[in-house]
């Protein structure tokens, strides 16, 4: 009769590594296609999901950017950035307004937009 032993060895399941190369492949590739592009003049800006409409509204109007258009998502408006100083200042003006992305407004589009929001 054999013994298990003691000290048995933690092992990873097989398919939690596949897991983990896909979960990481889906959003690099993500990132790469929904960033915004250097020469754009509008931009798509994620807030924290937690803040109202009016807390979005506010921080795009402190970083005095344009609302273009908002989206089925209270937390992602259409802005076009101040360009007084340039499109990399009015990004970062968003960024301390409390931006936590800046997207291509055409590659979310198809996902994020809502008819009966336009404004």
């Amino acid at each position: 009769m054999e013994s298990v032993p003691s000290h048995a060895t933690f092992r990873w399941p097989a398919w939690l590594n596949a897991t983990a190369l896909l979960l990481a492949s889906f959003f690099a590739v993500a990132a790469l296609s929904l960033q915004a592009r250097p020469d754009a003049e509008i931009v798509a800006v994620a807030f924290p999901p937690w803040w109202t409409t009016q807390d979005c509204f506010a921080a795009a109007a402190l970083a005095n950017a344009e609302i273009v258009r908002t989206t089925a998502i209270p937390a992602i408006l259409v802005v076009k950035p101040d360009l007084h100083e340039g499109l990399h200042e009015g990004l970062i003006r968003l960024r301390k307004a409390g931006a936590w992305l800046t997207l291509d407004p055409q590659a979310i589009a198809a996902c994020f937009n809502d008819q009966k929001k336009e404004i």
